[in-house]
């Protein structure tokens, strides 16, 4: 899914601490010593945001354009960035034919290595069309499939 870039307020409190909020996402906030620290946290922060909206199946907002953002009064003003989220991959049901003693084979795979058929299934074809492992649930598979005699 292609990335999506949000702008955030980097500004700093009579402490010398820095934070980065995100006006497209209230309480999504990153705070640090050292204005790098906060702007190094502020990708995590938005990729959590973003994640927890497509948990609840909410749309994700436009972009808030710059010149449209209202900064509070005690605001002390750093600078505007640009900090980029990759939206979820939404999952989307398909139905696949296959020989039930297939699927029974899936089933016990699965329930072996403590997934779902989908999450195999899905493994699998992943794992096909890039050739190489697919994440931490395919080192799993692989030194599972090691152990065996």
């Amino acid at each position: 899914m292609k990335q999506r870039f949000y702008p955030a307020v980097l500004e700093r409190d009579e402490g010398g601490v820095y934070g980065v909020w995100f006006p497209d996402f209230p309480g999504a906030v990153a705070a640090a010593h050292s204005q790098e620290e906060a702007m190094a946290k502020a990708h995590d922060v938005l990729a959590r945001a973003v994640q927890e909206r497509a948990e609840r199946e909410a749309v994700l907002p436009d972009p808030t354009r710059l010149e449209a953002i209202e900064l509070p009064a005690e605001c002390d003003f750093v600078t505007f960035l640009a900090v980029g989220a990759t939206p979820p991959d939404p999952s989307e049901r398909v139905n696949v034919y296959l020989p039930r003693s297939l699927i029974e084979r899936v089933d016990r795979a699965a329930a072996e290595w403590g997934m779902s058929r989908s999450s195999l299934f899905g493994l699998a074809v992943t794992r096909v069309l890039v050739g190489r492992a697919a994440g931490p649930a395919a080192i799993v598979l692989a030194a599972k499939r090691r152990r065996r005699p």
